[in-house]
């Protein structure tokens, strides 16, 4: 269908344009101008706030309220979005043009192309009175930080038994007949991966699964794909 489209755009241009506007003005007629009415309003509100942040508090806050997945480098000289995609482009002179999104959501869209000026899109913040969307994205780099933790056998073993109760060191150690330094090594793994937390109960120490940041890990992952 793309294909038949692009060559129809090819050979006839002017007759795509009409068929494509005259689409636009149904759907105009038939829902869009009626959106259009809340939508204007929340486009505006989240313009307004956005230039009051930047105002008084500065880009790096600006772009916070962008996405959590939109930060300003250490140097204040490079703004980093956290997408799969490694790739860089330069904004020195003509700058990034930012373009709320009513229906965008989760989706934030970074384009840039040579001669271009870069476009992120980004979703606005919800009305209350909204489906409920997901939560702010957990980073690429947490994603896969994860991922790596849990690619052992042995941490999967740990976790197996973590996701029973919590468990000290030594009895880890026991139940998959390991040393405790070796079990000590992989726990550290899975902390610094958010994945496990620790508390002490006299002369012992307890770890325990976040069994919601495991849980959640597919839609994280699938969030981060898709963003």
């Amino acid at each position: 269908m793309q294909e038949a489209f692009a060559e129809r755009l090819l050979a006839d241009p002017a007759a795509v344009r009409a068929r494509v506007r005259h689409t636009l003005e149904q759907c105009g007629e038939a829902f869009f101008d009626a959106a259009w009415a809340d939508v204007a309003v929340r486009l505006a509100t989240d313009l307004r706030l956005k230039n009051d942040l930047l105002k008084r508090q500065g880009i790096g806050a600006a772009l916070a309220s962008v996405s959590d997945a939109v930060t300003l480098a250490p140097d204040g000289d490079c703004i980093v979005v956290d997408k799969l995609q490694d790739k860089a482009t330069a904004a020195h002179g003509t700058g990034v043009t930012f373009i709320p999104s009513v229906f965008g959501r989760p989706h934030l869209v970074a384009v840039h192309a040579p001669g271009w000026q870069p476009v992120v899109q980004y979703p606005v913040v919800q009305n209350p009175t909204d489906e409920p969307g997901p939560a702010e994205p957990v980073s690429l780099e947490t994603v896969t930080l994860r991922l790596e933790a849990l690619a052992h056998p042995v941490r999967l073993r740990l976790l197996r038994t973590l996701a029973r109760g919590p468990h000290t060191n030594r009895e880890l150690a026991h139940a998959w007949d390991l040393t405790p330094p070796e079990v000590s090594r992989h726990l550290a793994a899975l902390r610094r991966a958010g994945l496990l937390t620790a508390r002490r109960d006299g002369r012992y120490v307890r770890h325990t699964l976040d069994l919601p940041a495991v849980t959640a890990l597919g839609a994280d992952l699938l969030a981060a794909v898709l963003r």
